[in-house]
């Protein structure tokens, strides 16, 4: 069965899955990602409730963290872009108070054990000295849960800023702040094949890595 079939129940046709859409929205600071807050604070779906259909974010962004979050109609795409397995990198820009150096980083390239929890390899270099605090890029591919400023506490520093610029082939370029913008469905079908659901595409394939 693929998506061109129709299907009927006593004589009715069921309606067909809306083809996969795909945003990318930057995301700014003091938004909780999540459905509902027990705190009351406002969550993304809220802020963006009159522009986009019932969507699902692909991962989650911590509610001080910035940049780009992606959002899908699709639950099951959601789920095939953000497990590690995709091999898809995530890209971050940190700002962070204290002091660092590249044989510190280098270290990282081989992951790190932290508190009981393994972490993947991951690439960090370092952007600029100012004053207290540094600039650094990391990028990872596993995303676990706040990683980022773990594995940041685990070097000595303090992240006061955290920024994702990218998700895979997906980035957040110059699109503004709170702004939002659908992925084209060409470039979806270029990077997911027959993962990608058109108006009549069926699902098979595989997803192609970056």
């Amino acid at each position: 069965m693929t998506a061109k079939d129709a299907i009927r129940i006593d004589g009715k046709l069921l309606p067909q899955k809306d083809e996969s859409r795909l945003w990318r929205y930057h995301k700014p600071d003091g938004l909780v990602v999540s459905h509902k807050d027990p705190q009351g604070r406002q969550t993304v779906f809220e802020k963006l409730r009159e522009q986009l259909p019932r969507v699902v974010s692909i991962g989650r962004l911590d509610f001080n963290t910035e940049g780009l979050l992606l959002l899908s109609n699709d639950g099951e795409l959601a789920r095939l872009l953000e497990l590690p397995a995709t091999g898809w990198i995530r890209r971050y820009r940190v700002r962070a108070y204290g002091k660092v150096d590249d044989q510190m980083l280098a270290k990282l390239k081989d992951g790190a054990d932290i508190e009981g929890v393994r972490y993947g390899p991951i690439e960090a270099k370092i952007d600029k000295m100012q004053g207290d605090n540094c600039w650094l890029t990391f990028a990872i591919r596993e995303g676990k849960n706040r990683e980022v400023k773990k594995v940041c506490e685990y070097l000595g520093l303090k992240v006061n800023r955290l920024i994702r610029t990218s998700f895979g082939p997906f980035v957040l370029g110059d699109l503004a702040r709170g702004g939002i913008e659908e992925v084209p469905p060409k470039m979806l079908k270029e990077q997911l094949g027959g993962k990608f659901r058109g108006s009549n595409a069926d699902r098979r394939g595989k997803v192609q890595r970056p």
